[in-house]
């Protein structure tokens, strides 16, 4: 089988899905806030299923939508970062708007 024909095929298959995806697609752009906050929380909700904390995905979806959704149009989501301490409950998680750690690293007996 000549590469063209492949190619051909190809190209024919990859019309076909973007064609499928355009006809089951959601478009957000003319609902209000409640509706977009509501779909946002379901996928989130969706991604966090397989994850180890899928017992706590109501609480960590609100979460995630509320830190998404607090960043301006010019920031990035790579600007959204997670503190990690020990000890404590899953739920005992929270959002702190507004605040920004270094990346600096310090370790015993060197001052920054």
């Amino acid at each position: 089988m000549h590469s063209q024909i492949i190619i051909k095929g190809y190209r024919e298959a990859c019309a076909k899905c973007i064609e499928r995806i355009k006809e089951i697609s959601v478009k957000i752009g003319d609902k209000s806030e409640a509706e977009k906050r509501d779909l946002l929380i379901k996928c989130s909700e969706t991604s966090l299923n397989s994850k180890i904390i899928s017992n706590y995905k109501n609480f960590f979806s609100e979460m995630v939508v509320n830190a998404v959704l607090y960043l301006d149009d010019d920031l990035s989501k790579s600007d959204i970062g997670i503190k990690k301490i020990t000890g404590g409950s899953v739920t005992d998680s929270f959002m702190v708007h507004g605040v920004c750690f270094r990346k600096t690293f310090s370790y015993a007996g060197f001052e920054q």
